[in-house]
């Protein structure tokens, strides 16, 4: 049984696969200075390209292996506002994140797609059917309230039609909208947008370490797949640090000390069953009350997520043997007539400020420290959801106008169709 994220070779119906670097190019020569410097290809690092390249800068990204090889496709594949999040009043992340999935419903409409969601209310369910349509109606509020955003009470005349969910003890089936993408194709879209820009894009390269001065940062760069194979330099404005779960590790590289920031990696993992869902994604609660996703996904039924802290070494992470079962009974449960065969499972890291307790309840709000407040040289991005990656970009290149020149914008990401390079 293989631990792998999902396939990368197969067309989906949420936008095409491929091999995730098929079509986004390693620029030949790294320059001598770049206004801004990203170290990681996933989401976040590829938006705040995208992001600087339409402000006029000049911008590069390096990635140590392929674009999206971590998070950026180990994701649940949801472009959401996050239904749950309004448990912990979360209301800013919720509406911030509804206005950035309306926006990619626009500009990427062959790579995120408007998808139905169903929560069945059982007997047993500890959201009470009330708590939930006061949830939905609050969700469709802070979407605007237009009719693709509102929600509805499934009749029992349809239930029957919906992929075999288990109707023992079923009181209500709530139906809401929300949006589905394949994200490490969207990865892709992004970072081809800021290549179109002028952005640079190096990969396989390892960042090995930076010194700050008075006029900017002095950068030493590994290319190749042998990280001692070529060694570079360059200079830089300001250093981004979207390396994920291994942003710790890059602050450790940075002279002057830079402070590790306070953050649990939690691991989610996925497994895939056989045979599609064909009505949409269904939002239900497993025993422990937590909320699991059963969802289609090229044409097997994909069902996550777990979330467990992760103390090991961030590229050896695995779906461990308890959650590939934790995740099986949940979709027994609540699909009880359709094959649970595990065919394929994998697992990726959030990150999340530290805490006690679980990491379900833990805020999803992006922290992104600096080196200095008013002059940052550089600027680290912590936690954070796929589908903000845009606003996090905007707000990073607010932060960062405080050090580097002025210049002309050239785009802006508002209005910047994505396509997936991988699908010319």
């Amino acid at each position: 049984m293989p631990d792998s994220a999902p396939d990368q070779t197969t067309k989906s119906k949420y936008g095409s696969a491929g091999n995730v670097n098929s079509a986004n190019q390693s620029s030949a020569t790294v320059k001598p200075h770049y206004d801004v410097l990203v170290i990681g290809g996933g989401i976040h690092g590829v938006g705040v390209a995208q992001a600087a390249a339409a402000d006029g800068y000049s911008v590069a990204v390096l990635e140590k292996s392929r674009l999206a090889e971590g998070t950026s496709s180990r994701s649940s594949k949801l472009i959401h506002g996050g239904l749950r999040y309004l448990e912990s009043f979360e209301i800013s992340l919720v509406w911030e994140s509804l206005r950035e999935r309306e926006l990619l419903f626009q500009l990427a409409p062959n790579l995120v797609r408007r998808q139905a969601f169903f929560i069945p209310v059982y007997d047993r369910t500890s959201r009470k059917p009330w708590v939930m349509k006061l949830g939905l109606l609050i969700y469709s509020i802070l979407a605007g309230g237009q009719k693709n955003t509102r929600f509805r009470t499934v009749p029992k005349s349809e239930w029957d039609s919906l992929d075999g969910i288990d109707q023992k003890g079923l009181r209500k089936v709530l139906q809401y909208w929300d949006g589905q993408t394949d994200d490490a194709a969207l990865t892709r879209a992004v970072m081809q947008s800021a290549q179109d820009l002028g952005a640079d894009l190096f990969y396989p390269a390892h960042f090995q370490q930076a010194t700050i001065d008075a006029d900017g940062v002095s950068v030493e760069i590994a290319l190749g797949e042998d990280a001692a194979e070529k060694t570079v330099s360059t200079r830089a404005s300001v250093i981004v640090n979207a390396a994920g779960p291994w942003a710790n590790d890059v602050l450790s590289r940075i002279t002057p000390k830079q402070e590790p920031f306070a953050v649990d990696n939690i691991q989610g993992a996925h497994i895939e069953c056989p045979g599609d869902i064909d009505k949409g994604c269904y939002y239900v609660e497993a025993k422990d009350k937590r909320v699991v996703f059963v969802m289609p996904w090229k044409g097997r039924t994909m069902i996550g997520t777990t979330e467990a802290k992760y103390d090991e070494d961030p590229d050896k992470v695995a779906a461990l043997d308890r959650e590939i079962a934790y995740l099986k009974e949940v979709y027994e449960t609540h699909f009880p007539n359709r094959d649970s065969t595990v065919i394929n499972h994998w697992a990726g890291l959030r990150v999340l400020p530290a805490a006690t307790g679980a990491a379900f309840k833990r805020s999803r709000e992006t922290q992104l420290p600096t080196n200095n407040s008013s002059n940052p040289r550089t600027l680290s991005i912590f936690g954070g959801k796929l589908t903000g990656y845009r606003a996090t970009g905007e707000k990073v290149m607010k932060i960062l106008k405080r050090t580097l020149p002025n210049q002309t914008p050239i785009a802006s990401t508002r209005k910047l169709p994505l396509r997936d390079p991988a699908s010319n």
